[in-house]
């Protein structure tokens, strides 16, 4: 009888404990996940202080739940500056700022393209599209002179890196060392480039800058070497500038968001491309081990992962205006399904337990050559 009482208060505590956090940390968890993991930590708590504990977190809980409404910055005389906006987060995000009122500097790839164009159609002078190739030292210090005139004294007061590139998933054995360099390129070293050039105006401003990195930054996912490590090097880089900036006043923070379907993905002519590039480069051993059907088969699981991934954008883009926006921003966001749960348990669990996890989650059709035959 005492030992079920002792679970019951356990698992109430558990459950309260990691809405908790889920809510401090903007993650979302459901009532049974809660359960399961929360029950985990609390068991750690000495039964003595489960009281105590309880009333201190319900009390927490029912301030969280009661403060509803997020309360916004003023818009008045604030300019952002936002990459990669041609699609996904980027042109979702611009859209939405542009809407609260803010200067807005949309920073495209193609100026000519569908999603420049979209933008142009909003029909804001407070929104402009800039030409924007973020591996491009030229560009990135055009846009700089050019944002630097507009804003004068003011400064910028937002920066968002979110221009980032995929490539094709492959094990890290088969992955062309040119995909490590462009994922590097993009997603990380072009981040640091824009900090850099930035930086001075952003301090006039005492303002922001958020980097968009990935959930397959933080935990280690099959397939996504390049992609992943080029996002754990700019999550590195974004902690660390958030201890190095605090002290001019300029607020750093990192948007993680597990799945969601953007462009990144690419489309048949991306998968040809990326077929080729892996044939190309993969080395005659490596070709016999895995086999020719399942190199040329890596590729395909682009779409099925796109698939997969949540359409509605929303919850990323809430998490970037928030970040931007809010008197009291986070330095870390984790939007989307197991954006929480696989951090939580790559942290906190035995090894074995994240591999099962993460290895029932990321499956592949074909098998390699050397391990059917074996």
């Amino acid at each position: 009888m005492e030992l079920s009482l002792c679970f019951c208060i356990a698992a109430a505590l558990g459950s309260i404990f990691t809405v908790l956090w889920s809510l401090s940390e903007g993650h979302r968890v459901g009532p049974g996940a809660a359960a399961l993991i929360g029950t985990s930590a609390c068991f750690m708590v000495p039964p003595g202080v489960c009281g105590g504990v309880l009333l201190i977190l319900s009390f927490i809980l029912l301030t969280c739940v009661t403060k509803t409404k997020v309360q916004l910055l003023p818009t008045k005389d604030r300019a952002v500056l936002v990459t990669g906006c041609d699609s996904g987060f980027g042109l979702a995000l611009v859209k939405q700022l542009s809407g609260l009122g803010l200067t807005v500097f949309a920073g495209v790839l193609d100026v000519n393209g569908s999603g420049a164009q979209q933008l142009r159609e909003q029909g804001s002078e407070k929104l402009q599209v800039v030409q924007l190739d973020v591996t491009d030292s030229a560009q990135i210090e055009t846009v700089h002179h050019y944002i630097r005139t507009q804003v004068s004294d003011t400064g910028l007061w937002g920066l968002v890196n979110n221009a980032g590139v995929l490539g094709s998933p492959a094990d890290a054995e088969l992955q062309p060392i040119a995909v490590y360099r462009r994922c590097m390129d993009v997603n990380f070293l072009s981040a640091v480039k824009m900090s850099q050039v930035f930086l001075p105006l952003l301090r006039r401003s005492r303002g922001r800058i958020v980097n968009v990195s990935s959930l397959a930054g933080d935990v280690p996912l099959p397939m996504f070497a390049a992609y992943g490590a080029s996002k754990a090097a700019l999550s590195i880089f974004s902690r660390v500038m958030r201890l190095e900036l605090s002290a001019w006043g300029v607020h750093v923070s990192l948007i993680q968001p597990a799945g969601f379907r953007t462009n990144l993905f690419g489309n048949a002519d991306d998968v040809a491309r990326f077929r080729d590039e892996i044939l190309a480069s993969v080395c005659s051993e490596a070709r016999e081990d895995y086999g020719t059907a399942y190199i040329m088969s890596l590729p395909s699981s682009l779409s099925k992962m796109s698939g997969d991934c949540a359409e509605d954008l929303s919850p990323v883009v809430d998490a970037m205006c928030h970040a931007l926006m809010s008197p009291r921003p986070r330095s870390l966001y984790a939007p989307g399904q197991m954006g929480w749960l696989l951090p939580f348990l790559h942290r906190h669990f035995p090894a074995f337990v994240f591999d099962a996890a993460i290895t029932s989650l990321i499956k592949h059709d074909v098998c390699p050559a050397g391990l059917s035959r074996s």
